[in-house]
């Protein structure tokens, strides 16, 4: 009976000694699987993170330029109406009648109404243009195929920013040249 009971607890031990093997290697096996799905939880979180920074970087430059367009909006309409002023002063000491004067004055209200309208329109032309370019950014990213995702490199991302600032300057440029232009014929006028 001894022999038995030694040979039973044998087999005990064994039977224990692989339970405690096979336990400690599936808990080895389950965190490394943790530590792998938490490695690629990590990675995808740098990833919305670089995004939202970049973001960020966006819309700072959106604002910055719609600030800027409505800084150089501004400084148009101050310089325009000083100039009409200064034509209107002008025309004012030629004038031989008040009724010249007062046809004059009809004449200077009603370019004053138009460049405020286009002024306005200007204005706000600014901040559609910066609120669309803001809802872009802010717009949830469609989901992109990992492959298309890795081709993108920061050079390509350079690349288009540095096209399209000239674009967004050249406009620029237009639209006050083509006021500089509205308030050189409305003062010869």
């Amino acid at each position: 009976m001894p022999i038995e009971m030694n040979e039973f607890i044998e087999q005990q031990m064994k039977g224990l000694t692989e339970l405690v093997g096979d336990l400690k290697r599936s808990r080895v096996a389950a965190a490394r699987r943790a530590a792998t799905e938490s490695a690629q939880r990590v990675k995808s979180l740098n990833t919305r993170v670089r995004d939202l920074a970049r973001s960020g970087v966006r819309l700072t430059y959106i604002s910055h330029g719609a600030v800027q367009s409505l800084i150089e909006l501004q400084a148009d309409i101050v310089n325009s109406a000083l100039t009409e002023a200064a034509d209107q002063l002008q025309r004012m000491a030629y004038t031989e009648s008040v009724r010249d004067l007062a046809s004059m004055q009809a004449e200077v209200l009603q370019a004053a109404r138009q460049r405020i309208v286009d002024d306005i329109a200007r204005a706000v032309a600014i901040l559609k243009s910066a609120a669309g370019e803001a809802r872009k950014v802010a717009a949830p990213a469609k989901a992109k195929p990992a492959k298309a995702a890795k081709k993108k490199t920061r050079k390509a991302v350079r690349r288009k920013a540095k096209v399209a600032a000239p674009a967004k300057t050249a406009a620029r440029g237009r639209a006050k040249r083509a006021t500089r232009r509205r308030a050189k014929t409305r003062s010869r006028g």
